[in-house]
């Protein structure tokens, strides 16, 4: 968009056959109660195990304030249940099975209940832990279909005299947040089948945008499905109608601006699904937070504008609506814009995301989030007015699980402008192709005044996916990231409408225009895509990323390979992985890299290259 030319800112039908019989054919138990009790003897609490990996990295001793009062309201927690060796190994065979075309099991999804069924606790012991739980004061909420956790309510005193620990608050960065200060413990009884708790500490994922007012081109929808090749689908009748997308929030949102955003990008109306998680109490508006939850709900839903777009929001967290997202299998495709490097999250939260990351892909569910917006240096990105990299290369959760597809960004590099008309159509469009793409690094390549680039590196914390494979991965059996990207620069940002900014078309009364950037506004629109994917083949696909990897390989044209530039960034002499300054970070090349992944999306070919079953 020009910005002088707007008015800117199957078990179909079966044969009857025994359970037995059935089950072996297609992985599915249909059957409750099938996974023996594990809880043996009284729960009793003079005699308690300690529940390792809640201590948070941020709660450190410098930080802390002293105990909470113990009235202070604690909601939403979660007791997570720990699977037996053999239903984590019976896990794993289902998910290698249910991406390969060769098994019974290719594509066959599990609902909540059969996953529950194989995978979660016994009835029986859920309903003893839930006792225990009201015996102790708590509120419990009717646990989830899965039974693989149980969420509760209390004060800060009941889990202190419950759960055997202390919390405690920390003054960190200027925010003042809660979190034990050593470890919980339970009843021996309970040992072996609680493997943690979520939501002990009030940290957050933090939203991964930035908001400038810069650039050369102004992004609308009619853009990016010109550049990224959306336009064939549309003509094709592939728009997302019957599909659904769930979107992850934490705020409220005002449906005035994602009307005003649709009807400014000649979108058909089609206001959004909101959901607020039950029991988490309403956040209210979030300043910080809805710039994040507008542009998520507004390109996602414009790049498949017949989709149903369902915003998940919480008072507890972008987190929690994830959790509850999954658990109840709200729709395909998971847009999640919110992260956080990986040092930064207590174990016990990683192993809980990657529980939800394997039940979302058995249960046919792609989850697609952002690689962070600071390089590779994903932990200096919370620091705002950082120039200078000094705690090493980092990546970002939970773009680095290997259940999700990890988004970069690039920038468009159109130095002579030959790519954009001069007038804007009817959409206020004005992107005449694809246009060529380095990687984004406003750091390095506007000398912008922070650490701002696509962020990419190797995880510390998950080993080497088997799909993960092809010209130029790493041999370093780690999961590295990003897997795809797209245009995320501030040089070329992204419109949207946001607190009422939408006054005059784009623009608001002041005539500015709201403009976005990061590996955030990649995120929706690759869900987009995978939405279209999930249209064409009748279904929805899992995780993606084994399909796109074998595309890479087999479809020429299905992805730009991106193969200069990098998204080093400057870093502090004496620091971790600098010890003699420069910069830090990786470097782009031919095949997949730390940087782009397997490059930027060409959407007709993805879509309609993908193998049919």
């Amino acid at each position: 968009m020009q910005p002088n030319r707007v008015g800117f800112v199957k078990f179909v039908g079966v044969v009857t056959i025994s359970l037995v019989l059935l089950a072996s054919v297609v992985g599915v138990a249909l059957t409750q109660g099938i996974q023996p009790s594990r809880i043996r003897g009284r729960i009793d609490a003079r005699s308690l195990s300690v529940v390792r990996g809640h201590l948070h990295p941020l709660a450190r001793p410098q930080f802390d304030q002293g105990a909470v009062g113990s009235a202070t309201p604690m909601s939403r927690m979660t007791m997570v249940f720990q699977r037996t060796g053999a239903q984590q190994s019976a896990l794993n065979t289902l998910l290698r099975e249910q991406q390969d075309p060769r098994s019974v099991n290719y594509h066959v999804w599990l609902t909540p209940e059969e996953y529950g069924d194989r995978f979660g606790l016994d009835p029986a012991d859920l309903n003893t832990i839930v006792s225990w739980l009201r015996s102790q004061g708590f509120t419990v909420d009717e646990p989830p279909a899965s039974r693989a956790w149980v969420t509760f309510s209390g004060t800060a005193a009941q889990v202190n005299t419950a759960l055997h620990t202390t919390i405690h608050a920390y003054m960190v960065n200027g925010v003042r947040h809660y979190a034990p200060s050593r470890e919980p413990a339970i009843p021996a009884a309970l040992a072996g089948v609680v493997s943690a708790f979520r939501g002990l500490h009030d940290f957050r994922m933090k939203p991964r945008f930035t908001s400038n007012l810069t650039g050369n081109h102004f992004l609308v929808p009619d853009d990016v499905a010109t550049i990224y090749d959306f336009k064939t689908l549309y003509e094709n009748g592939l728009n997302g109608a019957g599909q659904s997308i769930a979107v992850m929030g934490q705020t409220d949102i005002d449906l005035s601006d994602i009307s005003t955003f649709r009807q400014n990008a000649n979108l058909p109306q089609n206001p959004p699904t909101v959901i607020l998680v039950p029991g988490s109490g309403d956040p209210g508006i979030s300043s910080g937070d809805l710039t994040e939850a507008d542009l998520d709900v507004e390109w996602s839903g414009a790049m498949a504008p017949n989709a149903t777009i369902i915003y998940v929001n919480s008072g507890n967290g972008a987190f929690d609506s994830l959790q509850y997202a999954i658990d109840n299998k709200l729709a395909p495709v998971v847009s999640i814009s919110y992260g956080d490097c990986e040092p930064n999250f207590a174990m016990s939260d990683i192993n809980f995301l990657s529980m939800l990351g394997q039940q979302a892909n058995a249960q046919g569910m792609t989850i697609v989030a952002p690689s962070g917006d600071s390089g590779a240096t994903d932990c200096d990105g919370d620091f705002q007015n950082r120039t200078v990299a000094q705690l090493g290369l980092s990546v970002d959760l939970p773009a680095s699980l290997p259940y999700a597809t990890a988004v970069g960004a690039t920038t468009l590099f159109d130095v002579n402008g030959n790519y954009w008309s001069p007038t804007n159509n009817s959409n206020n469009g004005s992107a005449l192709s694809y246009i060529p793409e380095v990687p984004w690094n406003d750091t390095l390549i506007f000398a912008a005044a922070g650490l701002f680039g696509t962020g990419g590196g190797r995880s510390a914390f998950f080993s080497k996916p088997t799909w993960q494979v092809g010209p130029g991965v790493p041999r370093d059996g780690a999961r590295d990231i990003p897997d795809v990207s797209l245009s995320g620069s501030d040089y070329d940002p992204f419109l949207i409408c946001s607190g009422g900014s939408c006054v005059n078309g784009f623009r608001a009364a002041d005539t500015s225009l709201f403009t976005v950037s990061g590996t955030s506004v990649a995120t929706p629109v690759i869900a987009a895509m995978v939405t279209l994917l999930n249209q064409r083949m009748t279904t929805p696909q899992g995780n993606v990323n084994p399909g796109l990897y074998k595309l890479a390989e087999t479809t020429p044209g299905a992805f730009h390979d991106i193969t200069t530039g990098g998204n080093w960034m400057p870093c502090q002499r004496g620091t971790p992985n600098c010890a003699r300054g420069g910069y830090v970070g990786y470097s782009a090349g031919r095949g997949y890299d730390m940087v782009n992944g397997i490059g930027s999306i060409d959407a007709t070919r993805i879509v309609t290259g993908w193998p049919m079953p």
